[in-house]
């Protein structure tokens, strides 16, 4: 298996993987506005290949914090999907660790998930909104620990409290509950 940022004339597979993974059509529906949606870029759009197949795909679109002084580059991860006969192998986790690698060599400085609370944490997301950090909007408070952070850099988390303004295609309210 190996990881590779996506061509666009990988769209065809990208929308295959999120149709198979979630066996519907909204996040590969998604990942086309996010990908035709400029207040999304840059975004950084990684696949997972085994061999000539395409089997897991993670997108990474820009987004900001509200009403800050300090400049804090701010990343969005939304959405992973691995096709079905190649989970629980590995891949999701080898998309997102590829994923933080290169936003941090880019200069990201804290990447967000709205995601499930026991499977990102493996990769060093915790909790956002007790960091003074918030959704786009509201979560309810029993799935508070959905929303998630990882910082990228040193001495950013603490020292900035603000609400995430992401891509306009990510900005309708059902996709914020969890």
């Amino acid at each position: 298996m190996y990881i590779r940022e996506s061509t666009d004339s990988d769209l065809a597979d990208i929308i295959n993987i999120h149709t198979e993974a979630f066996a519907n059509d909204k996040e590969a529906e998604l990942v086309v506005n996010l990908f035709n949606d400029q207040s999304a870029q840059p975004i950084l759009s990684l696949l997972a290949c085994v061999g000539d197949i395409a089997v897991g795909h993670i997108l990474f679109t820009t987004c900001r914090l509200s009403d800050t002084v300090q400049k804090v580059s701010s990343v969005l991860l939304a959405p992973l999907a691995v096709i079905p006969s190649h989970q629980q192998q590995g891949i999701g986790g080898k998309l997102i660790k590829q994923g933080l690698e290169t936003l941090s060599d880019r200069g990201a400085d804290l990447v967000f998930v709205l995601g499930h609370p026991s499977y990102y944490p493996r990769y060093g997301f915790f909790p956002a909104g007790c960091q003074g950090l918030h959704a786009p909007y509201p979560i309810p408070e029993q799935h508070a620990d959905a929303w998630m952070v990882q910082s990228l850099k040193p001495g950013i988390l603490g020292s900035v409290e603000a609400k995430v303004v992401c891509a306009d295609a990510l900005d309708r309210a059902e996709y914020w509950r969890e």
